[in-house]
């Protein structure tokens, strides 16, 4: 299916230069005479990122898509190898899974395109332990402080998070959303 550029959303996949992509980065960008799109998109089997403007009214190719939920299982050489919830195997490259993986999760959501898997995204919420971050701070109101996570992240947390405590991310915007009662 054919869009304009105008029509596209982070997260939409399409295909640019022969290659599958998924737009990252989507915004408009208006002056007196003319308004163009800046986006980025990432190749889903190399990871390498592009930032383009386009004309508002530049066509692009949509692929449809299927989405399932689906376990990871382990790396196999360049591939990431998951499961369905029926036991059904699927292989990924390693680019088009890296960024999920860096959120643990029981399910991921798998992106298929005829048929075939070609990426996965990260559950909406992570719930991870904090490994790193200055002592806590009682009485001090509100505010953020940094933590590092398990994963190696680092992020903004309340100001009473003290190493070992569990919270939960937003995986898409990295936001502290809650401390998790021990």
């Amino acid at each position: 299916m054919q869009v304009s550029a105008l029509e596209l959303r982070p997260g939409t996949l399409v295909r640019y230069e022969g290659r599958m992509c998924t737009v990252v980065w989507w915004n408009i960008l208006r002056n007196d005479r003319r308004a163009f799109v800046q986006m980025r998109i990432k190749d889903l089997l190399t990871g390498r990122t592009t930032e383009l403007k386009e004309s508002t009214d530049s066509k692009w190719e949509v692929l449809d898509k299927d989405e399932r939920d689906m376990s990871y299982s382990y790396r196999d050489g360049e591939q990431e190898v998951f499961f369905t919830l029926e036991g059904d195997e699927f292989r990924c490259a390693v680019a088009a899974a890296e960024d999920a993986l860096k959120w643990p999760a029981e399910t991921y959501n798998a992106v298929f395109v005829d048929g075939q898997l070609v990426t996965i995204n990260p559950p909406k919420h992570s719930i991870l332990t904090i490994t790193e971050t200055s002592p806590p701070i009682r009485g001090a109101g509100s505010g953020n402080k940094e933590a590092t996570l398990e994963n190696g992240l680092k992020v903004k947390v309340n100001l009473l998070c003290d190493i070992g405590d569990k919270v939960r991310i937003e995986t898409e915007t990295m936001e502290f959303k809650e401390r998790i009662a021990k």
